[in-house]
């Protein structure tokens, strides 16, 4: 068994895509329409360059109604929706502040692992890792 799949609930597949590409360097891997307005709802996948076989990350459209309460428990209490490993949290938190992306938790050390905690603006903390 392996990890094929994740999602991520977010506020406009449109923007998401934007950031999850342009801003993280991700790969769109499929956008297939699924109907509704201005380009949303779409099964719209993403992957890093480094692993286009590997992973994908889903960017689900946010209207289920669990979803906003679910999202807004987890902002509230500081708890990232996903995690995505990087080799240097410290380079790459530079690199995204450089482009203007918010962090919620500067570079952050843990014994052998360094965290960081940016908002993708979409709706979601994201947890950049350095470490085992």
């Amino acid at each position: 068994m392996r990890i094929h799949i994740n999602s991520v609930f977010v506020d406009s597949q449109v923007k998401a895509l934007d950031f999850y590409t342009n801003v993280l360097g991700f790969e769109k891997k499929h956008d297939v329409p699924l109907g509704g307005p201005e380009g949303e709802n779409r099964w719209l996948t993403v992957v890093s360059p480094e692993n286009p076989q590997g992973a994908e990350l889903l960017l689900e459209p946010a209207g289920h109604p669990a979803v906003g309460p679910y999202r807004e428990a987890l902002a509230n209490d500081g708890i990232p929706a996903t995690q995505f490993a990087v080799d240097d949290v410290r380079a790459e938190y530079e690199r995204l502040r450089a482009l203007g992306v918010e962090f919620t938790q500067e570079p952050l050390e843990a014994g052998p692992v360094t965290t960081a905690v940016l908002d993708d603006t979409c709706g979601n903390l994201i947890q950049i890792v350095q470490g085992p």
